[in-house]
């Protein structure tokens, strides 16, 4: 019985600190930065949607046997197709599926590695700005050189 107090406690303990790790977040960002990456996100899938769509189902159409254009003249990659008890299975879409997503995720993957460096290339700069501290003026040389003499003299 205690066990499963103690079990539910944690649970509890790790939902709690799980909300709270997300109420930081969510508080700490920048809400604006967020919307536009999230427009600009659904843009660039828009594009890359185009571009399967355009060039690259038209080439998987001839690598696999064939395409078909729909009423609204998009490509539909018809080929590459099996049929099991009348049920037609066709693998076409789904490679163009996977080139899309392929796609985001390499130009993602980019964007990612070039905003990292940019940070790391700021944070060096920042590094290699060792703080000396500044020479003493002729005054304290002076009066280190009294302070030290005085105390041979004790």
């Amino acid at each position: 019985m205690a066990n499963e107090k103690n079990a539910a406690g944690a649970a509890k303990e790790k939902a709690g600190g799980f909300l709270k790790e997300f109420k930081e977040f969510a508080l700490k960002g920048n809400v604006i930065d967020m919307a536009v990456g999230v427009i600009i996100g659904a843009a660039f899938g828009n594009i890359v949607t185009a571009l399967t769509e355009s060039f690259i189902n038209p080439l998987i159409g001839l690598i696999t046997g064939g395409a078909q254009k729909d009423e609204n003249g998009q490509i539909i990659v018809s080929a590459g197709s099996w049929s099991v008890g009348g049920v037609e299975f066709t693998y076409g879409a789904f490679i163009s599926a996977i080139v899309n997503f392929l796609i985001i995720a390499l130009i993602l993957f980019c964007i990612i590695k070039a905003a990292n460096k940019a940070m790391e290339i700021g944070k060096k700069k920042e590094e290699e700005k060792p703080e000396t501290p500044p020479e003493p003026t002729k005054e304290e040389v002076l009066l280190t050189e009294i302070r030290d003499l005085l105390k041979e003299k004790n």
